[in-house]
């Protein structure tokens, strides 16, 4: 039986973003956070190196900035830039507060230990061990659990916005979600004045991705729908260094250990970082990712290596305890041999278009975290700026919202979901299939270097795909795989849209046919009303 449920707030995504927004806002309002899974199964419980902020005297806020511009290849918005370096200490003194515990060092003048990464000049990588993600958000979800306003609910799968428009309604603005209850199989309707979307990215799209299979881009897919301009959806951040192991599912090998003295090797031991950067292995991801590529290419190799048993195992144990048991678990003891790694899909740089205070194109719609494009990544996301992103945007869009609370209520009158001109498939094999075929021609023609003719060919390709889901999804009962699979082909389709229409090679934006960096630096931004996609 479908339910109707009603609160002050709904946020949509259970990670660092959505959790640090809600616990700020229970205090005085009543907040559901939506989870699609396991409340703790999203990617930034998965984030290993930590945190990027000024806390030692021998860094400068100006020095985060500019290390931020140069890693985004000048695309990044100054302004957004600078509102997230100065926030940085503010949101690591509020988690430190929550009780997350970070990596002390007592030799420290910050009594924390700060690692370095790529693209940084200084060592300002507050983390926790090497699972920084796990223990931000397992810290939050321990908060959240204890707080009284808050309903944390597991399972629950957003399928479509509800608007005014879409209602046939006068304005602009959001009044909920019609969510899919994966315990029931019933679609309940959930309103509220303020929802966030903190789904995350969008990484899944590619065959091969450090991301959960969660990060099919359902917040950027619904704002779309919904009416919101997406930007820059072509920067697609790789990782350079996963684990190639054929039982080694999306394991991310952190960049910490480059940051740490490790050097990426071919099979014979050779370094090959000289020959494309004079920064080596603490280059920005996207020139890092482009050299293994390279080599890869050029030699036939499945996999290049990551070297940092030269460190000894005291170190690497000490450092690296996640990875060096997840390695030896494979068989592969990295304090005495090198880390087989292959580049995947990291982080999803573009986003649905907000404001400084996480506003989106609708009136009582927020996107904060990786759903959101704020301005702060340009081209390319410097290494733990992610995380940060959450907690700055995750404490503004409460504040905005709280200072512009106005006491009405909500009289929108929300019919229920019609599902009464749908049958049970039975064929879901389309899905697996379509699902399939969508992530390998986008690894293959829209991955780490691109062409006009791999793009067409990719334009194509998820044209139709786009036609068959749409058809399955007006005749066929909803599933969670339907719905993520739905998501993640019109994201693709915007991907490859926005790819096509840069015409330079900019960070992780690399083609063949436009090798050039233009001197004009500019966003890619697609508005809804120009394309006939559903």
């Amino acid at each position: 039986m479908q339910q109707d449920f009603t609160y002050d707030v709904l946020i949509i995504g259970s990670g660092a973003a959505g959790l640090s927004l809600g616990l700020q806002l229970a205090t005085n309002r009543r907040v559901a956070i939506l989870s699609k899974g396991e409340l703790n199964a999203g990617a930034s419980a998965k984030a290993q190196g930590g945190i990027a902020a000024v806390l030692d005297h021998k860094d400068q806020l100006q020095n985060h900035i500019q290390d931020t511009l140069i890693s985004g290849a000048n695309l990044g918005n100054p302004e957004a830039i600078q509102f997230t370096v100065e926030q940085a200490k503010k949101s690591i003194d509020w988690l430190i507060e929550q009780r997350v515990p970070f990596t002390q060092d007592p030799n420290d003048a910050t009594g924390y230990h700060l690692t370095k990464e790529g693209g940084h000049s200084h060592r300002r990588i507050i983390h926790a061990e090497d699972r920084t993600g796990l223990a931000v958000t397992s810290t939050l979800l321990e908060r959240a659990q204890e707080a009284e306003n808050l309903d944390l609910l597991s399972h629950q799968v957003a399928i479509d916005l509800i608007t005014d428009t879409k209602l046939g309604l006068p304005g602009s603005r959001c009044l909920g979600a019609y969510v899919l209850d994966q315990t029931t199989g019933h679609v309940n309707t959930y309103q509220a004045k303020a929802i966030i979307l903190a789904t995350g990215g969008a990484s899944k799209v590619y065959l091969y991705t450090s991301n959960p299979d969660g990060s099919s881009g359902d917040g950027i897919a619904m704002a779309w729908r919904a009416g919101c301009r997406v930007a820059n959806m072509e920067f697609n951040q790789f990782h350079p260094t996963c684990l190639y192991h054929p039982q080694a599912k999306s394991f991310l090998i952190s960049e910490a250990i480059r940051g740490e003295g490790g050097k990426l090797i071919l099979a014979n031991g050779e370094a090959f970082m000289q020959h494309f950067d004079e920064r080596l292995e603490l280059a920005p991801r996207d020139i890092v990712a482009r050299a293994i590529d390279h080599e890869m290419k050029r030699l036939g190799d499945d996999c290049v290596y990551l070297d940092i048993s030269h460190r000894g195992r005291e170190f690497v144990q000490s450092h690296f305890p996640t990875i060096y048991q997840r390695c030896l678990d494979l068989g592969i003891d990295i304090a005495t041999d090198p880390i087989p790694v292959v580049p995947a899909a990291h982080y999803t740089c573009g986003g649905v278009i907000t404001d400084q205070n996480g506003m989106t194109d609708i009136n009582g719609l927020y996107a904060i975290g990786e759903t959101a494009f704020t301005g702060l990544h340009g081209a390319n996301r410097l290494a733990s700026n992610s995380l940060l992103e959450c907690f700055v945007y995750g404490h503004a869009a409460a504040h905005h919202i709280e200072s512009h609370w106005q006491e009405a209520e909500l009289d929108a009158h929300i019919p229920d979901w019609d599902e009464s001109q749908v049958t049970n498939s039975d064929e879901d094999v389309i899905i697996s299939h379509n699902w399939d075929e969508l992530r390998r021609f986008m690894w293959d023609y829209v991955g780490i270097v691109r062409t006009d003719k791999r793009l067409t060919r990719a334009q194509h390709r998820v044209e139709l795909l786009l036609s068959e889901i749409n058809e399955f999804y007006s005749n066929y009962r909803i599933s969670a795989d339907l719905i993520e699979l739905r998501n993640l082909a019109l994201v693709a389709s915007i991907i490859i849209h926005s790819a096509q229409k840069r015409k330079e090679s900019r960070g992780l934006h690399y083609t063949l046919d436009y090798p050039n960096t233009q001197t004009l630096a500019r966003n890619t931004i697609l508005t809804p009303s120009n394309f006939d996609w559903n």
